[in-house]
């Protein structure tokens, strides 16, 4: 593996049609090696801080099995429409003061339309004005125009989830399709958005979908890939769902960076599973993070990770 490490530091990519099976039996310290090796070679020890609000909460027309904001599950998630811009920017300035480097408003539904999403143009475009942080954006299944109308607005990245692999995508919704997701991040990088795109992992699917997952987000050409851990929420589907180990998140994480060696390789749900806030995931090729609250799941306290982070040797300076 830390041959391997040294290959892909040197040009090689790994690509679909390759045996890639060796990655699920290598032994786990080399391969937390070598990909912590690709990370500091390719990506230096910058780390890349992220924060998101959610903007719109509840009552989504979409039956993804994993999520609390589904109108088809009944969980305690609260619900109400496209909050207040000065709530936004208020919350903006703090995360700004904090020393985090982006910043993202998120909504529930299958795309933000008509008063509400011109409210958010409106809120994006205090930000931009008031906040020196880089702006992002996840909204659903917009149209070309109104991708155009956010990049107008400040907004620098596109957030589009692609989930799973392909082939276990119905296995999780119903209402969209694998293809939507693809065809909205296609349509988001024409309109010269940055992509964020990732997926959860726990969710049933075997390694060979996580091996399928990295690679598409390869091909893809994306430089932000949010890995979640699920965190089961009673009233959904997977609120039963087994939890996966410590080690298989682990690999998961290197074999990501393995298969994407240039991407920020950003955690995002799930950390608090780790007691440390997650420290070995920045030992084994993850080098950007979500922090702060996040949606419906608890997330993790910015002044607690900024003095992590430090102590691991990343550079988190805006």
């Amino acid at each position: 593996m830390i041959n391997l490490a040294r290959e892909i530091i040197s040009g090689r990519r790994l690509k679909r049609g390759e045996d890639l099976n060796f990655l699920l039996t290598a032994n786990l310290s080399e391969l937390l090696e070598g990909a912590n090796m690709i990370r500091e070679a390719l990506c230096g020890n910058k780390v890349d801080l992220c924060t998101i609000i959610n903007g719109r909460s509840g009552r989504c027309s979409e039956d993804c099995k994993f999520c609390a904001q589904s109108a088809h599950h009944v969980t305690e998630v609260e619900e109400y429409d496209f909050l207040d811009s000065e709530i936004i920017l208020a919350d903006c300035q703090k995360n700004v003061a904090n020393g985090v480097h982006r910043y993202s408003i998120v909504t529930a539904g299958r795309a933000l339309k008509g008063k509400s999403f011109a409210k958010a143009i409106e809120t994006y475009k205090k930000l931009r004005a008031q906040c020196d942080i880089d702006l992002c954006a996840s909204h659903g299944f917009l149209n070309e125009e109104e991708l155009i109308a956010l990049k107008e607005a400040g907004v620098s990245r596109y957030h589009e989830n692609i989930e799973t692999s392909e082939r276990n995508f119905p296995n999780i919704c119903t209402t969209h399709t694998y293809e939507d997701k693809i065809r909205e991040i296609k349509l988001a990088q024409k309109v010269g958005l940055k992509v964020c795109s990732g997926g959860i992992i726990g969710m049933g699917e075997t390694w060979e979908d996580r091996l399928d997952m990295a690679i598409s987000l390869a091909e893809l050409e994306i430089d932000s890939i949010p890995i979640n851990i699920l965190n089961p929420i009673k009233g959904t589907l997977y609120e039963n769902m087994e939890a996966l180990s410590e080690e298989d998140i682990l690999r998961t994480v290197a074999i990501f960076r393995y298969i994407n060696p240039t991407a920020f390789i950003r955690m995002a749900a799930g950390r608090n599973f780790f007691k440390d806030g997650g420290a070995k995931l920045f030992q084994s090729g993850a080098n950007a993070t979500i922090t702060g609250n996040m949606l419906t799941t608890v997330g993790n306290n910015t002044e607690q990770d900024k003095a992590m982070l430090t102590s691991l040797g990343f550079d988190i300076s805006r």
